[in-house]
């Protein structure tokens, strides 16, 4: 079968290191299956080897476009051995693609925008309590109004909130059920992900609230749900009493950092936004920036084998950014916040934010964190763009 010109989807580095994506036919090596480009990072593990991250499209005689995406890593400034590295990998890549015309079908064209974090979902032991805490001490609008049901939501914008159920037993000790993601397109995105052999569901479900979603596991077993808003018009006049109105980042217990980054950065595109950890040569935390906006998941790589409730829900939380967490501090009490022993006074984090923990009737922290760092941070640099109050709000 005669191939035609590849078109291809480049991804490369830009000076400050934060992955972007441009569309060109530039041709770097011309051979039957195309044309290669890709786009060079230093590695900033070893001074000795360079990264090389390649995106390819597959031909158009297939009927729709496969991406194809993969990292080369070469000795630093061999260029001879560079091209052969690459060369050779596209030449592989073409193959399985063409080759196994089922495998290419299945792919979908390209992966939808993912553009931030959409809610969590928890287990809560006293839905009242949990009332208290979500809508009354932070403000955020209770959907739906009245007495707390069973998946309850606590918005704090018109896009992102935490959603509660009852926990299957009393006294569970992880309270975590599953983080979602917003997305352009759901059923684009899960014929994405189905192309690149992660299991989804058959269909998408749309529920009561116009929201169409679907959900997969990453691979260490966490629930993940992908979400198209439907429209959600919050009153207006709650937006004065939100103690913040922005969830910038979430956190997950993380094993095998390579393994989730399989999923979320090779497969989904999260790039990296700062890693940092408790001393010199050692990751305890690992920032994963959505690729089409400012939030990020938190990799927490630090807990023991055997955790305890309370590190369990130390590590999933979620974090409310807040211009100042000193005026932060001064209006919680103005509602009668009594901090607990746990909940300490405002904390300069490693990564040069200012934060102050708060803890949900059920143990669950909301790390509410400034969106500017105050100083440099320490262990490695900011690659992506500072997070920002909603400006719908």
């Amino acid at each position: 079968m005669a191939l035609t010109t590849l078109r291809l989807l480049v991804a490369g580095f830009s000076e400050n290191g934060r992955l972007h994506t441009l569309r060109t036919a530039g041709r770097v090596r011309e051979n039957q299956y195309g044309y290669l480009r890709c786009g060079r990072q230093l590695s900033t593990t070893a001074a000795v080897f360079e990264r090389w991250h390649c995106v390819g499209v597959l031909p158009d005689w297939i009927g729709i476009e496969v991406k194809l995406m993969y990292d080369v890593v070469v000795p630093l400034g061999d260029s001879r051995t560079t091209g052969i590295a690459m060369y050779r990998f596209f030449l592989l890549t073409c193959a399985l693609g063409i080759n196994g015309l089922a495998f290419a079908q299945g792919t979908s064209a390209a992966r939808p925008a993912i553009t931030g974090i959409s809610h969590l979902t928890l287990y809560a032991d006293d839905l009242q309590k949990s009332q208290t805490f979500y809508s009354g001490l932070l403000g955020w609008e209770q959907v739906p109004a009245g007495a707390p049901q069973p998946e309850v939501r606590f918005y704090a914008n018109h896009l992102q909130y935490i959603a509660l159920k009852p926990a299957p037993s009393r006294g569970l000790a992880n309270r975590f059920d599953s983080i979602g993601f917003s997305t352009s397109d759901a059923a684009q995105l899960r014929k994405f992900l189905e192309g690149h052999g992660v299991a989804v569901p058959p269909s998408i479900r749309v529920d009561e609230e116009g929201d169409k979603s679907f959900e997969v596991r990453d691979p260490e077993g966490n629930k993940v749900e992908f979400i198209q808003q439907g429209e959600h018009a919050p009153k207006a006049e709650t937006a004065l009493i939100r103690v913040s109105t922005h969830i910038i980042h979430a956190g997950i217990v993380a094993r095998d950092r390579a393994r989730l980054d399989q999923f979320y950065k090779d497969i989904l595109g999260f790039h990296l936004y700062w890693e940092g950890g408790s001393g010199p040569g050692h990751t305890d935390w690992v920032m994963m920036q959505v690729p089409e906006g400012t939030d990020w998941l938190e990799y927490m790589l630090y807990l023991p084998s055997n955790p305890s409730r309370e590190q369990l829900a130390s590590a999933y939380h979620f974090a409310p950014g807040v211009v100042s967490v000193t005026e932060l501090d001064t209006k919680l009490r103005q509602r009668g916040w009594i901090p607990s022993a746990k909940e300490r006074p405002p904390l300069l984090g490693v990564d040069g934010k200012w934060q102050l923990d708060l803890f949900d009737p059920d143990g669950t922290r909301a790390e509410f964190m400034e969106f500017l760092p105050v100083k440099e941070p320490c262990c490695s640099r900011y690659t992506g763009a500072q997070p920002s109050s909603k400006a719908e709000w």
